[in-house]
């Protein structure tokens, strides 16, 4: 399956500001999840991001939350954002089955949702490169059962081209500015 951008949404996953520190490639995961907003907004795929416990943990990281509007941010308790009937509702408006997700921890939160949207018929993939926890070992474990349960695990710059489908599209140049940024 390609991620069109008609069929897509970006979700976020618990990038927020206190945990990042602690991520083995924390600066990584955040500076690829801007990116990806960025050619999100670009290409008109909607955004979405989670906060895990905001009262306690603090809210999404400064420099993405800049790029972000109030409506966008799904707050949670449960480690999958699809256990939270508001948010899987507002996830089922945007009318689009195929979610790129992105955030932290990838064993934890990210394994989590990614497998409840798929469960609740949605179209997961998990952008590698835009993921993070705290242990190697424990980023690769997520990773690699997310593959075995059939959720692809894929890179940003394959989701960015795959959401332009063609150079000619308008935002071309825009998008490949941004995947340069590497």
């Amino acid at each position: 399956m390609l991620m069109r951008r008609a069929e897509s949404f970006l979700l976020i996953v618990d990038l927020q500001g206190k945990l990042m520190p602690a991520m083995r490639r924390g600066a990584e995961a955040l500076k690829t999840s801007g990116r990806l907003i960025r050619a999100a907004r670009a290409l008109g795929v909607p955004v979405r991001v989670s906060e895990h416990c905001a009262e306690r943990i603090g809210p999404t990281e400064e420099g993405l939350r800049a790029l972000l509007r109030p409506e966008e941010i799904l707050r949670k308790t449960h480690f999958s954002l699809a256990e939270e009937p508001q948010a899987l509702a507002d996830l089922r408006a945007l009318g689009r089955p195929l979610a790129a997700v992105t955030g932290a921890e990838a064993h934890v939160c990210v394994l989590q949702s990614a497998l409840g949207l798929k469960a609740a018929g949605f179209a997961p993939v998990v952008v590698a490169d835009a993921v993070s926890s705290r242990f190697e070992s424990d980023e690769a474990a997520g990773l690699a059962r997310l593959a075995a349960a059939g959720v692809p695990v894929v890179t940003s710059e394959m989701v960015m081209f795959e959401w332009l489908g063609e150079a000619q599209d308008p935002a071309f140049r825009e998008v490949l500015a941004l995947i340069k940024e590497r």
